[in-house]
């Protein structure tokens, strides 16, 4: 039987919530951001995956659920 691996960069990017959601950090949110607005700077973790996405990312991050 081999080994499942985690992927390492998705695994840093993909944050649980306690009901198993799986939710992906927004873009941009890491630098020049006295140009942008307040609301593009609210909440970075915002984005919830769809059902498609998530059945792909659960093959990648088998350890983190």
């Amino acid at each position: 039987m081999y080994k499942v691996k985690t992927n390492k960069s998705m695994a840093k990017r993909i944050k649980v919530t306690k009901s198993g959601k799986l939710i992906h950090k927004k873009a941009g949110v890491s630098h020049l951001l006295t140009n942008k607005g307040s609301s593009p700077k609210k909440d970075p973790y915002g984005r919830v995956l769809s059902h498609k996405e998530e059945k792909k990312v659960r093959n990648l991050i088998p350890y983190k659920l």
